[in-house]
């Protein structure tokens, strides 16, 4: 997952503005206490989602895959003061740890933390999210965006997280994961509704516009 040298990854977590105190415990519980805390989004990718929703200012965000919640903080940080966010994750044994994370960052109320199978519950739900962060599943990419992709309000964006694949992406690296990824990628590239852009940030992010 990491493609830059150390050094130069912690200058560009260096010249990168800090994470909060309670995201960097979530972040130094997480490599602790949790089974493949990789999966976790971690500074500079969890700016970078606050700094797209910053900008974007959204009054609904839809995430696929809550994990311990750092990066659904990171992008409640751009709501509007009214904006919802809503969180699915299969993980019923980290309800407990996320939800005090939520309430510790204060952020509760603007929450719709939902536990279950997203491909079971975001048929289920009638909203126009402004921004869709996908990190679930991998095999499943294609059906969530498929699920989200008419629920998106134009001119929203749907974020995509490992799209690199750990660079396993080029080369000849043939196995199913990696074959799934790649038609992934080729399926956002040959859709015309979007228009996107692949960030070589950590490993991956594709980032779709819809038009």
């Amino acid at each position: 997952m990491d493609f830059l040298p150390k050094d130069l990854e912690k200058y560009v977590e260096a010249h990168t503005s800090p994470e909060s105190a309670l995201l960097s415990r979530i972040n130094r519980d997480t490599h602790a206490e949790v089974l493949m805390p990789r999966m976790l989004s971690g500074h500079l990718q969890g700016r970078i989602l606050s700094f797209f929703s910053k900008m974007i200012r959204p009054s609904c965000i839809l995430e696929i895959g809550t994990y311990t919640g750092y990066s659904a903080i990171s992008l409640a940080e751009g709501l509007t003061e009214k904006g919802r966010l809503y969180t699915i994750d299969i993980n019923e044994e980290l309800e407990d740890r996320v939800r005090d994370y939520f309430s510790e960052a204060g952020i509760t109320e603007k929450v719709e933390y939902i536990i279950g199978d997203a491909r079971e519950e975001v048929p289920q739900l009638e909203i126009q999210p402004d921004i869709v962060f996908i990190d679930a599943d991998k095999r499943s990419y294609a059906q969530y965006y498929d699920m989200v992709i008419d629920m998106v309000k134009k001119g929203g964006f749907i974020i995509v997280d490992n799209v690199l694949w750990s660079g396993k992406i080029v080369g000849d690296h043939n196995d199913k994961d990696t074959l799934n990824m790649r038609a992934f990628n080729d399926k956002i590239q040959e859709d015309k509704r979007v228009e996107n852009v692949l960030f070589p940030v950590r490993d991956g992010l594709m980032v779709i516009r819809k038009l």
